[in-house]
């Protein structure tokens, strides 16, 4: 906890009152991080690829008012968590493990959090829940949405299905403390490899009230438990300002990402395609 403050993180997600350890907190812990806090990836494609120190993404989202990918948003939950008296363990998921293999082993973070009963907390799944929820199989309802969690039954593997209308449809995690070495050699395969989806796109989320809003390349999606709809955002100067409108990120230094992501979204989803 050197250098982090619990109380500029209370302040940053606009937390008001005393924490407790008890489900209220979390859950209003959780759900105030996704609103305020921006999933985003920006810093692989500008060259500063994050890593897994905790004390860095708290510099980053806490000081700096920038956002952060799953290593990121849940690493620093986690610290917050345990600075309160929260019992956390980091678990690694693997994000479409079935289509893409062992490949996906380590490709996120997410965390257990021991109250009455286990609960995963996940601020790091982009368009995924906004509260937590049991660590137990069944269907859930959160925020309009309904996720649900499944016990596989091969080697202690259980999965959390996402709503229907989010972008990665589930991950995979074993009930046990993730490995650091294996987190550690995921992200950066997933911040300098050229198959990675987060070196060849710009990717970010929001959470708001009913909805979340996400940009995928140059595609901005309102989300919302009736469908999607999407539309492409068309000039430089428009997608540095729904960074700052829609995200709360002020980059002026995103503007020269553009051209690459104008190409690389014509290649992976065609010249007027949304995502």
């Amino acid at each position: 906890m050197s250098g982090m403050d619990v109380q500029a993180y209370l302040d940053r997600i606009g937390y008001a009152g005393v924490p407790r350890v008890d489900l209220a907190t979390l859950t209003e812990l959780h759900r105030r991080h996704l609103r305020a806090i921006p999933y985003e990836s920006l810093d692989v494609l500008l060259g500063a690829p994050p890593g897994l120190d905790p004390a860095a993404a708290y510099d980053k989202i806490v000081r700096r008012g920038r956002g952060g990918w799953c290593y990121e948003m849940n690493g620093l939950l986690a610290a917050m968590l345990r600075a309160i008296g929260f019992q956390v363990t980091e678990m690694a998921g693997a994000v479409l493990r079935v289509e893409r293999g062992a490949i996906t082993l380590g490709n996120h973070l997410l965390l257990r959090v021991d109250l009455d009963r286990p609960y995963l907390a996940d601020t790091g799944f982009g368009d995924g829940m906004i509260e937590p929820v049991p660590m137990t199989p069944g269907a859930y309802h959160r925020g309009g949405f309904d996720f649900r969690v499944e016990t596989l039954g091969d080697e202690g593997w259980m999965r959390f299905h996402n709503h229907a209308h989010g972008g990665a449809a589930y991950y995979d995690f074993q009930n046990r403390p993730a490995d650091p070495n294996q987190l550690l050699a995921t992200s950066r395969w997933l911040s300098h490899s050229p198959d990675s989806i987060f070196t060849q796109t710009a990717l970010a989320f929001r959470h708001g009230e009913g909805e979340v809003v996400s940009l995928v390349g140059r595609t901005l999606n309102y989300i919302r438990p009736g469908g999607r709809s999407s539309r492409l955002i068309a000039t430089e100067r428009e997608f540095v300002e729904i960074l700052r409108r829609e995200f709360g990120l002020d980059l002026a230094e995103a503007a020269r990402l553009w051209p690459a992501i104008c190409v690389k979204h014509e290649q992976l989803f065609g010249e007027t395609a949304a995502s």
